[in-house]
């Protein structure tokens, strides 16, 4: 996930979020928030795998 994907699902979560304060509907406020939370998830995870490739070629093992 390159830098611009990831922050444009987060700024879309906020912007949910912020949507669902604004017309008080806390349920779309916590989706939002799921959301949000499970992008930054995904890309954490996303570049774990990037750095174990980069060890798995050069060989080294953590």
């Amino acid at each position: 996930m390159n830098r611009l994907t990831y922050w444009l699902l987060i700024a879309l979560c906020a912007a949910v979020e912020v949507w669902g304060q604004i017309i008080g509907n806390r349920d779309l406020f916590l989706i939002g928030a799921m959301a949000g939370f499970g992008v930054i998830a995904v890309a954490r995870l996303l570049y774990r795998a990037d750095r174990y490739e980069e060890f798995a070629e050069a060989g080294e093992e953590r």
